[in-house]
């Protein structure tokens, strides 16, 4: 016999789902502590949404470098999934300070000092998903020490110094991560094959104008000397 559930109960346990998929994060004093401590030094702290509790910390408009006070707040925030470094001085030895931070889906330390020691320290973000090195002097070493990231999504490597076979060598530990490298551009003094020929040819016509203006001027000279034995001859036979 077949049992029919109520729609009420759909209903319920639609709502219980809701709420436990909802993310809620109480701080402890040392947390709310550390608030107000970062938004004293001009960071921000925000709330994902208004039913997620989870936090993002922005340090990209704050004045002043970022010293290690600044990073080492971070350890006692709860829930910390965000975090945006962009454009700050940040160093490889700060980087230190993100270790304990285990939580973190997100990391922008795009336009900072980091470079391949730093990445290092990101080992242990086992839920990073997102992480964006544009901009930075970030190598190919660098990039090895990304191969355990097995949660990352988007890679972003715009104006680094890895190279393709770097990058190769990263799809293959990570098959599932998008890997952004922006646009190569070409060395300036490389040039197509097409405009290899378009120059010869220029080259060429070039050469032709020239050669036909100094025979133009061999001629005129060749005139103006019968020109001048003409004269010679009539002056003669005036005599």
């Amino acid at each position: 016999m077949h049992r029919f559930i109520p729609l009420t109960a759909l209903f319920v346990g639609l709502a219980v789902t809701q709420a436990l998929s909802q993310e809620k994060v109480e701080q402890t004093e040392a947390g709310k502590k550390a608030i107000a401590r970062i938004r004293q030094l001009g960071g921000q702290v925000m709330e994902l949404a208004q039913n997620d509790q989870r936090l993002e910390v922005s340090y990209q408009q704050a004045t002043g470098p970022i010293t290690d006070e600044h990073l080492g707040l971070l350890k006692d925030l709860k829930g910390l999934v965000h975090l945006n470094l962009r454009g700050q001085p940040v160093t490889d030895a700060q980087l230190a300070q993100l270790k304990p931070l285990t939580s973190l889906t997100r990391l922008h330390l795009e336009k900072t000092k980091v470079t391949d020691p730093g990445l290092e320290n990101l080992k242990g973000l086992a839920n990073l998903e997102y992480l964006n090195v544009y901009g930075t002097e970030v190598t190919d070493a660098g990039l090895a020490q990304l191969e355990g990231l097995k949660k990352l999504k988007n890679l972003y490597l715009w104006q680094t110094k890895v190279t393709d076979a770097g990058v190769d060598k990263l799809k293959k530990a990570l098959p599932t991560t998008d890997i952004n490298v922006g646009i190569v551009e070409k060395a300036k003094d490389e040039k197509k094959p097409d405009d290899k020929k378009k120059d010869d040819v220029k080259k060429d016509e070039a050469k032709k104008a020239d050669d036909k203006k100094k025979d133009e001027k061999k001629d005129e000279k060749k005139d103006d000397k019968k020109k001048d034995d003409k004269k010679d001859e009539k002056k003669e036979e005036k005599k």
